[in-house]
């Protein structure tokens, strides 16, 4: 039997992630498990500003990048009828998304990793690589890789009439 107490959705508020997130609140209802959803913020520490460009404005536009993640992120967990499940909601600042959504797969014992992948072409996948291939690559646990509008088996019809069953 799989069981699954701790599910992690990965966003970056993409038209993917969007899918993801409806995924992973639906296994999380199902098997009554806490759902974690995290983005990462860039940091801007390992960006490239010169020394004394850093010193003065890093600091503030990294407070300035946190703070619209987590705007971003409370805005896309709004369970206006609290029918959903446990959420936390995570912020992490992090020069590589990758790792951080492994490390805190591995810190807060999470049982599956739900994230989206654009599907990129394979110039661009060469070029610039892929969060959700590293994070499988990677990851303590399985991972579901979700697309925007493609094989989509959870829908808000069905949603509604499992919500009505239960009640």
């Amino acid at each position: 039997m799989i069981t699954l107490n701790n599910i992690l959705v990965a966003t970056d508020f993409g038209e993917a992630s969007e899918a993801a997130l409806r995924y992973g609140r639906e296994l999380a209802t199902r098997f009554d498990a806490t759902l974690h959803v995290l983005t990462v913020a860039e940091n801007v520490a390992i960006a490239a500003f010169g020394a004394e460009t850093f010193a003065a404005v890093a600091p503030q536009l990294q407070s300035e990048i946190e703070a619209a993640a987590r705007r971003a992120l409370d805005d896309a967990l709004v369970d206006s009828d609290h029918s959903g499940p446990v959420t936390h909601p995570v912020v992490l600042t992090s020069s590589s998304p990758a790792i951080a959504i492994v490390d805190y797969a591995h810190d807060h014992d999470i049982n599956l990793i739900v994230m989206g992948t654009n599907g990129r072409g394979a110039l661009e996948h060469f070029l610039m690589g892929s969060v959700a291939e590293r994070v499988v690559r990677l990851a303590p646990c399985p991972v579901l890789t979700v697309r925007a509008r493609e094989r989509d088996f959870v829908r808000a019809d069905t949603l509604v009439r499992t919500q009505a069953a239960r009640a």
